[in-house]
């Protein structure tokens, strides 16, 4: 093709029709489209976070801004490119996983953040629901479930501090595109997967 990137349809195939039949052959190819389509992941998250906007959900901002504003109060406060990365994805599961949308986020940065900041992500939602659940008939102390676990007050003060802060239509968010750099080199090289080889973790 005249951008020298191969169409979808140019790529070298693997032969099996059931995969009792794959050869390593056939998985080399699998393999190498796999690396190729796991580079491609940030340009996917960006796609999916602009799908927040205009979607407020009664909120006095819509669910992009708040991810911006979140990302943003981490960042100028000094936290680093994971946890900023975190903060900016923590929602992106509102669309698709309404009901656990904590889950969703958190199973997106698993493999490419710490123990900590993955906990962190997958509990905020429940550590957030003691800023309004008792507005909806629900117990606001849900989080303390969970009090003792070493991620407890780092999941705290992030709601606390980060997430149920940002709300403001006044406040002066970076754009989405300072983000990407950082998106690249978080979400470059993944630490936890079932696809690393143990010898070298490349992936496979």
């Amino acid at each position: 093709m005249a951008d020298g990137h191969q169409h979808p349809d140019e790529h070298p195939r693997a032969q099996f029709h059931a995969m009792t039949d794959g050869t390593p052959q056939d998985w080399a190819i699998i393999a190498e489209a796999s690396m190729e389509f796991g580079r491609d992941l940030p340009k996917r998250l960006v796609s999916h976070l602009k799908l927040l906007q205009g979607d407020c959900g009664g909120f006095a901002i819509d669910r992009l801004d708040h991810s911006l504003q979140t990302a943003t109060r981490a960042f100028q406060d000094g936290r680093d490119e994971e946890y900023v990365v975190c903060a900016l994805l923590h929602d992106i599961g509102d669309i698709l996983g309404p009901r656990n949308h904590a889950d969703i986020a958190a199973a997106i940065l698993q493999p490419f953040v710490s123990e900590e900041n993955h906990w962190m992500v997958a509990h905020h939602a429940v550590f957030q629901g003691y800023y309004f659940f008792h507005h909806l008939g629900l117990d606001r102390d849900m989080r303390d479930q969970f009090r003792g676990h070493p991620s407890f007050e780092h999941t705290a003060r992030f709601c606390h501090v980060y997430d149920q802060e940002a709300f403001d239509p006044a406040y002066q968010s970076m754009p989405l595109e300072a983000f990407e750099p950082m998106l690249h080199r978080v979400m470059s090289t993944p630490k936890r997967s079932i696809y690393l080889r143990a010898k070298d973790g490349a992936a496979a």
